[in-house]
């Protein structure tokens, strides 16, 4: 900041000289030069090649990050900023800017017109010859030149030069060798990189910056860029009197007090622009993991919890103290660049050899945010792969890796080690009741976000097996907010990450799942079987990084004050409110990991086929359905973070045929497109990835569908009641207050792609019975179907049982069941029809909702009329046929009652008694 004093002392010694200077000017001559921004003398150009290919034999830079997009302009001259001085970095840049194609850094830059004569494009921060208090000296020129004339224009683009991305040990004995740090590098570190890093060399090329904006922004936050304007024409009348003496180009300018403080903010300025930049591609120092757990174990608030750990088991704080050391020594990360780089390598290899692409979507979000917020990845989880796959990425992309809370169960021989060595802190799947262990997992979680190291949870606490987003697990959530209440360095912001695949390694381990068989425990024999795949190709893999969420916004949302719990205890439960903005901030980050969905040519596929009888279409109607579908999408997108692939229908049915997921069966009276032989149960996951774009839509459409004629108000009636079921399984992020105008802007679209029928007077109507349109209607309305059903046969068997008799659980496991049976019986054995977490969500909406009172003690549930009135919709969109099955399936006596929960409870104890 520059002190006021001097700000005013610049502008008024300037504006003194208008008097003097105002007769004094002089029409410019013929002979005025004309601006040549780049220019290079024989000697230079030969210096520049003869090192450039010295050095390229020995440095293969890789590139981080995007490029810089510049405007095609020959009067903006182009200076890469660096930190530290050196002749390496100076030729690596310069060799970076030919292969990009970017403005030429070893150049001479002259302009006459502005009196620029720069003997290279490339400004040192940390220059060997700075004086004037170690100021920069082409910065310095560069100031005044843009003071002086305010026509100049000059574009800053900071440069980041990584030799090798190992984060800095603490107490390293080697620092002054190994790969950067914050020191400035000598030559021989510089000798010694070329040597040894010279082939894991990075550089990234950050957005660029004006530098008149730059100084206007620094000169005086009360100046506007009019001012600056003016102070600049001062300059420049100054510059065109004959009698003012030259500044040679090869001195620092001479400057006054006002002008050595501007300078200097500037350079302060992209100082720490950099560091910051640094900082998100290196992350922060390491501690050596037996040091960090002495820091844990020895900090006062383990300190405190240790006591009363000894209190409460009547052991000496001594064996407390060994307990939370083991405690660590289970979940600490024991982070190895060597390793990082294998897995590098690794990956970069096995992704060729699984997908034909890894598509990223957004992630110049992530970009914007990572130098001034602790990240918080929360992505979905569909796989083992999602880790390794979105550590991968955004390594690739210039960024630090973030710590990976994974479960113990990932911690087996051989595999477990290396993940430890490269992304994963482990924690226990089930450590309730257990004080100390969470005291040091809050501690370590705390000890992670005050260093600002990036971490990545999966908030759905395991992989969905169905392929819809699970209900959130509240505790790392609450840990993380927990540590920010008691003090951080930055503001923590959420990235809500969406990944999606078009072909999944468990996909056949979650059908038998799905289906009751027992969860195969992680080994190096279950490794060895997932490697058998490799040869295999799984098509795309999409990750698309949703609209950061603000840790603060939520606080001010809710009330919850900064700094509000002591520092020095991890045991300081969280307040009411706090308590709440943990729920809120769970489900919407669900919500807009929806939001960033990315509809692929595989959930397309699944979603158009799955909804036709037989799963199987014409290969005319199922272009015609899937361009429906693409259409509809994007005249009304879900959000504006959803991606829709850009394949057209017929190129996205041979994918599928490609993938082996359906295939063509030739007839003289068309081709028909159906689901592949046991594929139908596989694409079902696919299509609940995208299930939640199209839900309103087809429920609209079922709703008329069903009953030829419906009118507009009953329509928006039926749906007002039904939609917080909906929102609650799907994570719809429509606020219930201002549905009405989604759902009129739903029904516009669906009548503008001839779906509906507006027949005027509120009144809507299925279009002609013989028509494409309304084969297209039916294939809409089917998607909706599955939910109504799971709906309905829940309240048949409240009903039926009444009210008082069934406990919360005894509800869900029976829903289970019938819908296991159901499925057998009449449906197509698909098993995501009768997963339990679909179950679990409805009975707590209907709780949270109030159709539903449970009792605190015993869990029994009671309810009254409303349970069979919102039950009486369901004949507005099932048929007559699937009622009369539903009821019949959730008649149950009290002896067959008796006899399921004996079984599944009898189930539950054998399962936990596995796991123990």
């Amino acid at each position: 900041m520059i002190p006021n004093r001097l700000k005013n002392k610049l502008l008024k010694k300037r504006k003194a000289k208008t008097s003097v200077l105002s007769d004094a000017k002089k029409a410019p001559t013929a002979n005025t030069s004309v601006a040549t921004p780049y220019n290079s003398t024989p000697i230079n150009q030969l210096y520049r090649k003869l090192s450039g290919k010295t050095l390229n034999v020995a440095v293969k830079a890789k590139l981080l990050g995007e490029l810089p997009v510049l405007n095609e302009d020959d009067q903006t001259l182009t200076f890469y900023v660096l930190q530290d001085y050196s002749r390496s970095n100076s030729i690596l840049i310069d060799l970076q800017t030919q292969e990009y194609q970017l403005p030429p850094a070893l150049v001479d830059v002259k302009d006459s017109v502005h009196d620029i004569d720069e003997s290279a494009a490339i400004i040192f921060l940390h220059h060997p010859k700075a004086k004037e208090r170690k100021l920069s000296p082409r910065l310095s020129r560069l100031v005044a030149a843009s003071l002086q004339h305010p026509d100049l224009k000059i574009r800053l683009i900071p440069v980041s030069i990584l030799w090798g991305r190992a984060p800095e040990k603490e107490d390293s004995l080697l620092k002054l060798l190994m790969t950067d740090n914050w020191q400035d590098p000598s030559i021989t570190k510089q000798l010694f990189n070329i040597g040894v890093m010279g082939r894991d060399t990075f550089v990234q090329f950050h957005a660029p910056k004006d530098l008149r904006t730059l100084i206007s922004n620094n000169l005086n936050t009360n100046l506007d860029i009019a001012d600056l304007d003016e102070l600049s024409a001062f300059d420049s009348a100054a510059s065109s009197d004959n009698t003012a003496a030259p500044v040679p180009s090869n001195t620092l300018v001479a400057t006054t007090d006002a002008n050595r403080e501007l300078i200097r903010a500037l350079q302060q300025q992209l100082n720490v622009y950099l560091d910051k930049q640094r900082t998100t591609m290196l992350g922060p120092d390491l501690s050596d993991r037996r040091n960090l757990v002495d820091k844990l174990i020895y900090s006062p608030a383990i300190k405190h919890a240790t006591e009363i750990e000894a209190q409460e088991k009547g052991i000496t704080v001594r064996e407390a103290r060994n307990l939370a050391r083991g405690y660590a020594n289970e979940m600490v990360n024991d982070y190895s660049h060597p390793i990082i780089r294998v897995f590098d390598r690794f990956l970069t290899w096995l992704w060729t050899q699984l997908y034909d692409g890894v598509e990223v979507h957004h992630f110049e979000r992530v970009r914007e945010v990572a130098a001034d917020h602790e990240i918080i990845y929360v992505p979905c989880h569909r796989s083992h792969v999602d880790y390794l796959l979105l550590s991968y990425v955004i390594y690739k992309r210039g960024l630090s890796i973030p710590y990976v809370a994974a479960g113990d169960n990932l911690d087996v021989p051989v595999l477990g080690p290396l993940l430890r060595s490269a992304v994963a802190f482990y924690i226990r799947r089930s450590f309730r009741g257990n004080a100390l262990y969470t005291a040091v997992l809050r501690e370590y979680m705390h000890t992670l976000i005050t260093r600002n190291t990036p971490i990545e949870y999966f908030v759905e606490g395991g992989r969905s097996r169905s392929g819809r987003l699970l209900p959130p697990k509240m505790g790392m959530l609450a840990m993380t907010v927990h540590s920010q209440l008691r003090h951080t360095n930055k503001p923590v912001v959420f990235i809500p990450t969406y990944i999606g695949y078009e072909r999944i390694m468990e996909g056949g381990t979650y059908i038998g799942e799905l289906k009751g068989k027992p969860k195969e425990s992680e080994s190096v024999l279950a490794l060895l079987k997932v490697s058998r795949k490799i040869e295999r190709i799984f098509g795309n893999v999409h990750l698309s990084f949703g609209t950061p969420l603000h840790l603060s916004e939520f606080m001010k949302k809710f009330d919850v004050a900064a700094d509000s719990l002591p520092a020095d205890r991890t045991d300081t439960p969280l307040g009411e409110n706090a308590n709440a903005m943990v729920d809120n901030i769970g489900v919407k980050i669900m919500q807009h990991i929806n939001k960033a969905a990315v509809i692929n040519p595989v959930s397309l596929l699944s979603l158009v086929l799955l909804s036709a009888p037989k799963a199987a279409l014409d290969e005319d109607i199922c272009r015609q359905q899937i361009a429906l579908y693409q259409g509809i999408a994007r005249k009304m997108p879900y959000s504006d973070d959803t991606v829709i692939t850009d394949m057209n229908p017929q190129q996205i049915i041979n994918y599928g045929i490609k993938l082996k997921l359906i295939e063509r069966t030739p007839h003289i009276l068309g081709d028909i497109i159906q689901v592949a032989g046991k594929q139908a149960a596989l694409l079902s996951y696919f299509r609940n990835n995208i299930l939640h774009v199209f839900i309103l839509l087809s429920f609209l459409a079922a709703l008329v569908a069903r009953n030829g004629r419906i009118k507009r108000s009953r329509l928006d009636d039926i749906v007002i009641q039904m939609y917080p079921f909906l929102q609650s399984e799907l994570f719809l992020y429509y606020p219930s207050h201002g549905l009405m105008d989604v759902l009129d802007q739903k029904v516009d679209n669906l009548i503008a792609h001839n779906l509906i029928v507006d027949l005027g007077n509120g009144m809507l109507s299925v279009p002609d019975a013989n028509s494409n349109c309304y084969q297209q209607l039916q294939v809409l309305a089917a998607p909706v179907e599955q939910s109504l059903e799971r709906y309905f046969m829940t309240l048949a068997l409240l009903a039926q049982q009444g009210s008082g008799n069934l406990t919360e659980d005894e509800v869900v496991d029976l829903c289970h069941l019938l819908g296991q049976r159901l499925s057998v019986l009449y449906a197509d054995d698909i098993p995501d029809f009768f997963d339990r977490s679909l179950f679990t969500s409805f009975v707590n909406a209907l709780i949270r909702l109030n159709y539903l009172q449970k009792d605190e003690e015993t869990g029994v549930l009671t309810f009254d009329h409303r349970i069979n009135d919102i039950a009486s919709h369901a004949k507005y969109v099932l048929s007559p046929d699937m009622m009369q099955i539903l009821q019949q399936v959730a008649s149950l006596d009290d002896k067959e009652i008796a006899h399921a929960i004996t079984e599944i409870s009898n189930k539950k104890q054998r399962k936990f008694g596995r796991k123990r």
